[in-house]
């Protein structure tokens, strides 16, 4: 079915009105720099260990977590300059945690097995989105009317972690109330690609991927409503996991959740070696860590493969990068090469809808009837009410206190309908039952992460539903592992979602073993 004529002309205009505020954005550019403009390469051995490999050796007393930790904070003040990706830090209770970390281990009767089955991420440092809660840390998901604010409490998923043995170091950057794909809000500045600090690192958890790729962190935890995990893990060379919808908890970020949006959102790991995924994943998903089958061991030349390699051609979406769709190509070669299978590439019509699909869906009201919050009424906590017209228009003269995503945002929710279209719920389900049927218990599919490669700074507005690619698993509730695959020419990170079916994730973190292995992994952006 064809785009209505009132769906054409929303399109344009909203791509006329980017291309209006992108000009703004260039006329208001500083012009030249004397910063660096390339990230130092990682001196310090211990930054290059993953966290299983790092609470191993603070366990057996090679390192102590007070080194481990200190090593990060280099790290962090060596490149957080330029990055701008952690936000608050809490170095020196850091240290002190570590101390007692060590002082832990010295007494320790029980033994290293012991630790390890109690404490599994005993001593190691991990970055926190600051969308979620930690306490005496800020949680304002940058707006400016929650600059002060800070939390009491653990989110649980960080306490969870915390339990474990965890050592947050501190707070990373998101974009304004983590709806948009660029980091960057008017309280904490905007956050940097490591591989190329004219590039975005994504959004909205793209403070953690821009600090893990850059080595000031080995472990993170993101969120993820339309691609938040995986387009930051994309776009900057990193590892990261959308877990199946329900087993992991989303309580405790801000914001929180309305309507139907905890059925879509995912709280997941982000890191740098694959090897971190799995038990990070099981740590965070507790009693309900058992749903996954997490320990029982994959044979990939079991599994069925599938490769998608574009959405079919949506008018809202780029075509994808033909570097990108060589590197899934790539993929493709070395499973049937090393393990003997056939990947059958497919095409699936429904994709071409990816976006209206997830419109529509975080549109609708939950089973008692109650709608999703109006994103203005985010924008205006703590402040006085915002008018999303008036808002665009103090943005112009520079006294909006909100960056244009927002208010394009709310912008767009004065003109969606109050029906969900009938032609698009129907897509939906098609779609939902083709995929679920393709994939069952043994299947993994291929699929591009973003049609792009990690665009430079402010260009998204001219592609804002690009996010299409991952915002469709979302409301599918499947698990997706995001791998990197390399560099491209520009020396930008190349990337594939791998998408299993339900409760099917340790799929998933096993084929994110074996492209480590075939495709290199993480790449140190100050030696690529």
């Amino acid at each position: 079915m064809a785009l209505t004529l009132i769906e054409r002309i929303q399109n344009l205009l909203l791509r006329a009105c980017a291309g209006l505020l992108y000009m703004f954005f260039w006329l208001l550019s500083p012009r030249g720099s004397s910063k660096p403009t390339k990230l130092p390469p990682i001196s310090n051995p211990l930054l290059r260990l993953s966290a299983v490999q790092l609470a191993r050796k603070i366990r057996k007393r090679e390192v102590s977590s007070v080194e481990v930790v200190q090593a990060y904070i280099d790290r962090i003040q060596e490149i957080n300059p330029l990055l701008n990706a952690v936000i608050k830090e809490r170095f020196s209770t850091a240290l002190h945690e570590a101390a007692q970390v060590d002082k832990l281990i010295e007494e320790e009767m029980g033994g290293e097995d012991v630790l390890e089955d109690r404490l599994p991420l005993l001593g190691v440092p991990i970055t926190i989105k600051e969308a979620f809660a930690l306490q005496g840390m800020p949680n304002s998901t940058g707006l400016l009317s929650r600059a002060q604010f800070l939390s009491s409490t653990d989110a649980p998923t960080v306490a969870l972690l915390k339990r474990a043995g965890a050592i947050p170091l501190g707070v990373t950057n998101t974009s304004e109330l983590c709806m948009w794909l660029e980091s960057h809000n008017h309280l904490y500045g905007m956050t940097k690609n490591p591989y190329n600090l004219e590039r975005i690192p994504g959004g909205s958890s793209g403070g953690e991927g821009s600090i893990l790729a850059g080595g000031g962190s080995v472990i993170g935890i993101g969120s993820d409503i339309g691609g938040s995990i995986r387009m930051p893990c994309f776009f900057n060379g990193i590892f990261g996991h959308k877990t199946t919808s329900g087993v992991v908890s989303n309580d405790g970020q801000y914001p929180p959740c309305s309507g139907r949006h905890n059925e879509y959102l995912s709280t997941g790991p982000m890191c740098r070696y694959a090897e971190d995924l799995l038990p990070m994943l099981k740590i965070m998903a507790g009693p309900n860590a058992r749903k996954l089958a997490l320990s029982e061991e994959v044979d990939l030349k079991k599994l069925r493969f599938f490769s998608v390699p574009h959405d079919g051609g949506s008018p809202f979406t780029s075509p994808v990068d033909k570097q990108l769709i060589q590197a899934q190509r790539k993929v493709v070669e070395r499973l049937e090469a090393d393990l003997g299978v056939k990947v059958e590439e497919l095409r699936v019509p429904q994709l071409k809808y990816s976006f209206q699909i997830w419109d529509t869906y975080m549109g609708l009201p939950d089973d008692n009837g109650q709608r999703p919050r109006p994103f203005k009424e985010y924008m205006a906590e703590g402040g006085p009410a915002v008018w999303p017209v008036w808002e665009l228009v103090k943005w112009m003269m520079g006294r909006s206190s909100h960056t244009v995503p927002a208010i394009g945002l709310a912008l767009v929710e004065m003109t969606q309908r109050s029906k969900p279209s009938q032609f698009i719920l129907k897509q939906k389900e098609a779609l939902q039952r083709e995929i679920e049927e393709l994939l069952g218990t043994d299947g993994v599919l291929l699929y591009p992460t973003h049609p792009q490669l990690a665009p430079k700074h402010h260009h998204p507005l001219f592609t804002p539903f690009n996010f299409s690619y991952t915002g469709i698993f979302n409301i599918l509730g499947l698990p997706v592992t995001q791998c990197p695959l390399g560099l491209s020419v520009e020396g930008l990170p190349l990337g594939v979602q791998v998408v299993a079916g339900k409760l099917q994730d340790h799929l998933g973190l096993a084929m994110a073993l074996y492209l480590e292995k075939a495709f290199g992994g993480w790449r140190d952006p100050g030696a690529a």
